[in-house]
């Protein structure tokens, strides 16, 4: 061993020591149980060496089984191995598809049975319910984040974990992956759709919601209808410099504190109890070896004793990939003494046996280990796990309810955009003749995105015949007898997202001769990380052709965008006199969109991204002011000027808004005060509408350049015609404060511009501070 490697490890030791009394020295985020502790303290004492390694182990279902005349079966030699022999605590994910709640009932419920048998200690089993019970049959599937996101409710985030967590546990299952606040700022990455869209704030709000839906309000004891979040990709994951899924991102330190780790710090103070890292690397440092990052910002500043595990195989990239380890010995070593607490294996016991010798050599610290082992027990005494191994479906009769299924409807009506309505083509009129076309057209695959039924979600037509498809919807909203469906473009079944059969475009033309309106339904087929990968943001030439072929027949076009990340469309948006952005709205979205169609919802989404309208010019909204190109127009013109399709936070109604009457409680503050902006918003239309209200903030002049502006607060209200409500928004003086050149965060003395819709005023700083602090 070298003697540079001898030091760092001896440094990395010694830190592993420190964290349980660092974490006692701060004030909890989530505040101690006496009696739990107490439980952790005696059933670790019990626990030999190998048992606490396998508390720290998670293994893929796969291991577990074999799949026997096309269904998947537990194994019992195989069972035991893992957890009889090994001590294996903790198993995720499904066999290859979504199981009905009485599998789920059984597979689970088996292993807990051995668990409880030879450990003496129940597993946690772990899914990615990420957008509803999304590996269980018969459950409720909600809009994806981004859709979330797009509503501007946080209250449907919450509602929906809340469903979500009731259902998974009638699955027998304690525990989701999820939810995602990574932020979604490059439109190239597969993941987008994952996330609450591309602002910082918005992921913390939406987040947190989430984090108490699916945990409700007391993290230290989770009821018999409540799960454990782990919250993700911790963090900067979502920034990779390709724009490709698991590469590597480069994040200033400022934006990195403020930014990327706001969401992860809101849900850690909303209770989350576990959270997942980051599978790529910040700055040239896998985020997995990151003591700084693990264990400083996350346990230590934060007093958080929840626990961290990897994602998918992640310890072994550190080798094979990122090559920071010499082997898998050497990369185990690097993490767990980073601050990894359980192991996402997911299919190689020998991880428990090089993490004995590890400790038995002195590379890993007895320290270290039961640190991170009184992290996984204090989970599953958090959870009930201890009283309560299992729970069955027969206890929880709202499961896969109509009750349920209306709120996820209520999710998707909210989340769509309208975002162009040229001569009030929409809402469509009765009685007319409509040709609905595309490749998203009759495919409840492309409603529901990746994490449905399956990894990639391209199984999902399999499972949903009893949900309506857009045309479907259409059909049954506007009359078989008027709805003519000829796709012209398709994507090839259960394919890859990008692969499309050969064009029949021609069709499509001729049967848009008998109709009145064209609905060109286009976007993205499913898809799921790294295989969602791209490296052309263009909309496919198939779907551009289509809609410039039907452009050329003379009738009105409603484009219908479909997709889990804003794809280019520049060439063909003039073409279009009406577009909806139903993102990815799941088993209900076709019959949302046509509601929204129909005029009996309006909507009232707002992009929840920037959507760009070059290759060449992907930006955020929250860009720095020396960024500034061209100058936009219309409504949305608040002096930026950039080149995009649509800004962040754009969205049209069927009715109107009128802001009037901005005032702030206090025009000078600082940064202890609480300000109160105040604006009427008044519904000016014929119809019942909601608005998401926002607050923006602009510094006007600071020491490092500042951003063209950044959402503060926001607010979703609902008013009839005519109604005028006052809308509050509150934020600290100090949340205006930015992270400064010296990795500090300062609230500078001088001007901010504040807006809400087109109203704007000024306040002022009267006195600089700065915290000396990690967080404010």
């Amino acid at each position: 061993m070298t003697l540079k490697r001898m030091l760092l490890m001896s440094t990395l030791i010694s830190a592993a020591a420190c964290v349980e009394q660092a974490a006692h020295s701060a004030t909890p985020v989530i505040p101690r149980d006496a009696k739990i502790e107490q439980q952790v303290e005696a059933t670790l004492a019990k626990l030999t060496l190998d048992q606490k390694i396998g508390q720290m182990t998670e293994l893929a279902i796969d291991v577990l089984g074999d799949v026997v005349n096309g269904e998947f079966r537990l194994n019992d030699a195989k069972v035991q191995k893992a957890i009889g022999e090994y001590k294996v605590g903790s198993v995720l994910n499904a066999p290859g598809v979504a199981q009905t709640p009485e599998r789920w009932n059984e597979i689970i419920g088996r292993i807990q049975e051995v668990s409880m048998k030879e450990i003496g200690i129940p597993t946690i089993y772990g899914l990615d319910q990420n957008h509803g019970t999304t590996y269980t049959l018969g459950g409720t599937f909600f809009p994806q984040n981004i859709n979330v996101g797009a509503a501007f409710n946080p209250e449907l985030a919450r509602e929906a974990a809340t469903i979500t967590a009731y259902e998974t546990r009638a699955s027998n299952c304690p525990w989701t992956y999820s939810p995602t606040v990574d932020m979604a700022r490059d439109p190239r990455w597969p993941r987008v759709w994952e996330n609450y869209g591309e602002d910082c704030l918005v992921n913390a709000i939406m987040g947190a919601a989430a984090v108490r839906g699916f945990q409700g309000d007391d993290p230290n004891h989770l009821g018999a209808d409540r799960i454990a979040t782990s919250v993700k990709h911790y963090m900067g994951y979502s920034q990779p410099r390709t724009g490709r899924d698991r590469t590597p991102a480069y994040i200033s330190p400022q934006e990195l504190r403020e930014k990327c780790f706001a969401p992860f710090k809101a849900c850690v103070e909303a209770g989350a109890l576990t959270i997942m890292v980051n599978s790529a690397s910040i700055n040239g440092m896998p985020v997995h070896a990151n003591h700084e990052l693990l264990t400083k910002w996350l346990k230590e500043d934060l007093a958080w004793d929840g626990m961290i595990v990897t994602d998918w195989a992640d310890i072994n990239n550190l080798y094979t990939r990122e090559r920071v380890a010499v082997d898998k010995k050497d990369a185990i070593r690097i993490a767990i003494n980073a601050g990894i607490d359980m192991t996402m294996e997911p299919y190689d016991l020998r991880f428990c046996t090089l993490l004995k010798e590890l400790v038995q050599e002195g590379k890993v610290p007895m320290s270290r280990i039961d640190d991170a082992v009184r992290r996984v027990l204090r989970l599953k005494y958090r959870i009930g796990l201890f009283e309560r191994p299992n729970t069955l479906l027969a206890d929880y009769p709202l499961f896969g309810s109509e009750q349920y299924a209306a709120v996820a409807l209520r999710a998707a009506e909210e989340s769509e955009i309208l975002l162009k309505n040229k001569d009030n083509i929409l809402p469509l009129a009765k009685g007319k003749k409509y040709l609905v076309t595309g490749p998203n057209a009759n495919s409840m695959r492309c409603l529901n995105g990746g994490w449905s039924y399956s990894w990639q979600g391209h199984l999902a037509d399999r499972f949903t015949e009893r949900y309506n498809t857009i045309y479907e919807a259409l059909r049954d909203k506007f009359g078989a007898a008027n709805v003519i469906l000829e796709q012209g473009v398709t994507y090839k079944p259960e394919g890859g997202y990008a692969e499309e059969n050969e064009p029949e475009i021609a069709k499509a033309v001729a049967a848009a001769r008998g109709v009145d309106v064209i609905i060109a339904c286009i976007g993205e087929n499913s898809y799921c990380e790294t295989p969602g990968n791209l490296s052309d943001l263009a909309i496919s030439t198939n779907q551009r052709d289509l809609v410039k072929a039907l452009a050329a027949t003379g009738k009105p076009i409603v484009m219908v965008l479909n997709e889990g990340r804003p794809r280019l469309i520049n060439d063909i948006e003039p073409l279009a006199d009406g577009i909806v952005n139903i993102l990815l709205p799941s088993n209900y979205g076709g019959d949302a969109l046509a509601n929204i169609l129909a005029g009996d919802v309006n909507p009232s989404g707002k992009l929840p991204y920037t959507y760009p309208r070059h290759q060449a010019e992907l930006m955020t909204y929250d860009y720095r002011v020396s960024e500034e190109m061209d100058k936009m127009q219309g409504a949305y013109d608040y002096d930026a000027v950039v080149s995009v399709q649509w800004p962040f936070g754009y969205g049209l109604s069927y009715t109107t808004f009128e802001y009037t009457n901005f005032q702030v409680n206090a025009p000078a503050f600082g940064a202890d005060d609480e300000l109160r902006f105040s604006v009427d918003v008044t519904n000016s239309g014929q119809r019942l509408g909601k608005e998401a209200v926002m607050l923006f903030s602009s510094d006007l002049v600071a020491s490092l350049t500042p951003e063209n502006r950044r959402l503060r607060a926001f607010q979703k209200v609902e008013l009839k015609p005519g109604e005028t409500k006052t809308v509050t928004l509150t934020i600290k003086g100090s949340d205006l404060a930015f992270v400064g050149a010296d990795g500090k965060w300062v609230l500078e003395q001088g001007d901010f511009r504040m807006q809400s819709g087109d109203q704007t005023l000024n306040v002022s700083c009267r006195q600089t501070h700065k915290w000396e602090t990690p967080n404010r």
